[in-house]
C-alpha cells in the first residue's frame, strides 16, 4: 500500500481519510508503518449529538460493558430519547436504571441545554473546534477530554489531539519512546509532523493498541 486512494476505505469513511493518510505516511515514519496494517478501516461514528452526548455521560468512570447495561435500560424509558422526553423522565425511574444521582443530574443539564438552545448544533459547521468545546464544557458533566472525543467521532474534526487521552499517551510512548512515559510537551512535538490531521494519527495510534476501532 504505497499510495492511498478513496477506494481503500469504506465509502462512509470522512472524505479527508485518504489525503490525510498519505500526508502521515509522508511525513511520519511510524504512521508510514502503522497506516497499512489497518487498510480498509477508518473513522466511524453513529447517533446525533445529543445521543452522542448523553451516551458519553453515562459511560462515565465504569466499565465498558457497565456502561452499556446501565444505557441499554436507560435508552427504554423515554418513547424516544430527545431532549425534551428526557426531561419528561421521573428521577426514581432513572436512578432505577443504574445511573447514579449525578449522572441523572448531569442527563437533564444536557437535555435542558438542547432543549433550550444553549447549544446550537445547528452553527457548529460555521464554528472552530475550540468554540465548540467552549459550548460543550458548559454544560454539567462534559469535561474537555469529552468534548474532544464528540469533535473527532461526531464532528470528524480532522485536526483534534487529545492531549489527556490516556491511549494516546500510552500509544505515542509505545511508538515512538520505547515504552518511556511521555509529557504533553513531546506528545506535542510528535504532533507537529501530524497536522492537519491529529484525529486522524491519534485514530490510528489507538489502534496501534487495540485493532478494534471504537465508535461514539
Amino acid at each position: 500500500m504505497a499510495t492511498v486512494t478513496p477506494s481503500d476505505f469504506g465509502h462512509d469513511a470522512p472524505a479527508y481519510w485518504s489525503e490525510a493518510c498519505r500526508h502521515l505516511m509522508k511525513r511520519d515514519r511510524v504512521m508510514k508503518k502503522l497506516i497499512p496494517q489497518h487498510a480498509g478501516a477508518s473513522l466511524q461514528s453513529r447517533g446525533d449529538a445529543f445521543v452522542t452526548l448523553a451516551r458519553s455521560i453515562v459511560g462515565q468512570q465504569i466499565s465498558v460493558k457497565a456502561a452499556q447495561s446501565v444505557w441499554d435500560r436507560f435508552e427504554q424509558l423515554p418513547r424516544k430519547l430527545t431532549p425534551a422526553q428526557v426531561l419528561k423522565l421521573k428521577v426514581d425511574d432513572m436512578r432505577a436504571a443504574g445511573l447514579s444521582a449525578r449522572k441523572v443530574e448531569y442527563l437533564v443539564d444536557l437535555a435542558l441545554h438542547f432543549a433550550n438552545g444553549q447549544v446550537k448544533a445547528e452553527r457548529w459547521s460555521e464554528m472552530d473546534d475550540e468554540a465548540i468545546i467552549a459550548e460543550l464544557v458548559a454544560i454539567r458533566g462534559i469535561g474537555r477530554w469529552t468534548a474532544e472525543m464528540f469533535l473527532i467521532f461526531h464532528l470528524k474534526r480532522p485536526n483534534v489531539l487529545p492531549l489527556d487521552d490516556i491511549g494516546l499517551q500510552n500509544g505515542i510512548s509505545r511508538c515512538y519512546f520505547s515504552g518511556e512515559p511521555v509529557s504533553r510537551s513531546e506528545i506535542r512535538e510528535v504532533a507537529t509532523g501530524w497536522a492537519p490531521f491529529c484525529s486522524v494519527a491519534t485514530w490510528y495510534i489507538w489502534r496501534s493498541l487495540d485493532p478494534v476501532p471504537v465508535a461514539y
